[in-house]
């Protein structure tokens, strides 16, 4: 065994705690940079970036490409729907003016969606302890977010759109499980990216100006999207859904409000009470039954 495999099957236990960090700061990147950029703009150079490096890397390592048109469609429809759809709704909710502790609670549904999904679609059974880890799990992301959110009164269209953003990833991580299981992460991702990046681009083409205000906060968002996000988080979510079962992998999305919703309040002084914090701990206790619910 190399050195570098060696320290890779170290790091591999970290791998969920490391996953939901990087996809929880997503949040702290959309609260900076959206001032500065249309959300169907930003998307765009954050897809088409991410496809940009994802093309080089898969060129320096030789990355095997899929041997069948079906496979490049699959690996296409996966990741128009978890970066277009998905990513796409949250940025334009966020934009409409759906805070992102909304937007967390409704995206903390995603477990249970997948939960439904997998069994059908994927073959993998939720057992009793597991549906029970669910609901606890959706009743915490409940107490952590709704103690400081009127999610009544809001722009019903943007409640729509996160609603769309979950059904999308909840679809998106069963259907690659079942059938991008093989995908290589370097031409995979290239193409996932290019094409979630085509669609942004068209739709930005169409709806909005297109103007950028390249500030330091912009930047800084951006690239932080781009390497941290889409090439770390992304790149760790696939890893997992291919080496474990979905229904594991999903119910890390738990733990994603409750971090989002401390890194708001470290970074912008936003309220995190008692109720929050309640919240937090019946997640982390959801969570344990749900990976170890077999």
């Amino acid at each position: 065994m190399t050195h570098a495999t060696a320290l890779w099957h170290r790091f591999i236990p970290a791998t969920p705690v490391v996953f939901v960090f990087l996809w929880s700061s997503a949040f702290v990147g959309i609260r900076f940079g959206l001032p500065y950029a249309e959300p169907f703009t930003f998307l765009a150079w954050r897809f088409l970036l991410a496809a940009s490096i994802f093309l080089l890397v898969a060129w320096q390592l030789r990355s095997p490409w899929p041997s069948h048109l079906s496979d490049y469609a699959h690996i296409i429809f996966c990741g128009v729907l978890i970066h277009g759809v998905y990513l796409g709704g949250v940025f334009e909710a966020v934009y409409r003016g759906v805070p992102v502790g909304v937007c967390a609670l409704i995206l903390g549904t995603q477990p249970l969606i997948t939960a439904v999904l997998v069994q059908p679609f994927v073959g993998e059974k939720v057992s009793q302890r597991q549906w029970l880890g669910f609901i606890g799990g959706a009743l915490g992301v409940a107490l952590v977010v709704t103690e400081q959110l009127d999610v009544f009164g809001r722009d019903l269209s943007g409640m729509g759109l996160c609603l769309m953003s979950v059904v999308a990833i909840s679809i998106a991580t069963v259907y690659q499980k079942r059938y991008c299981s093989e995908m290589d992460l370097g031409s995979g991702a290239f193409l996932q990216f290019l094409a979630a990046g085509i669609l942004m681009l068209l739709l930005s083409l169409l709806l909005e100006s297109g103007h950028v205000e390249w500030s330091g906060e912009f930047l800084f968002a951006l690239s932080w999207l781009v390497l941290v996000v889409s090439l770390g988080a992304m790149t760790l979510l696939w890893v997992m859904v291919k080496q474990n079962a979905a229904v594991n992998v999903a119910s890390l999305f738990f733990l994603v409000p409750p971090l989002a919703m401390i890194m708001m309040w470290l970074l912008f002084d936003e309220k995190l009470g008692l109720q929050a914090i309640a919240g937090m701990i019946i997640i982390a206790t959801s969570v344990l039954l749900i990976t170890r619910g077999r």
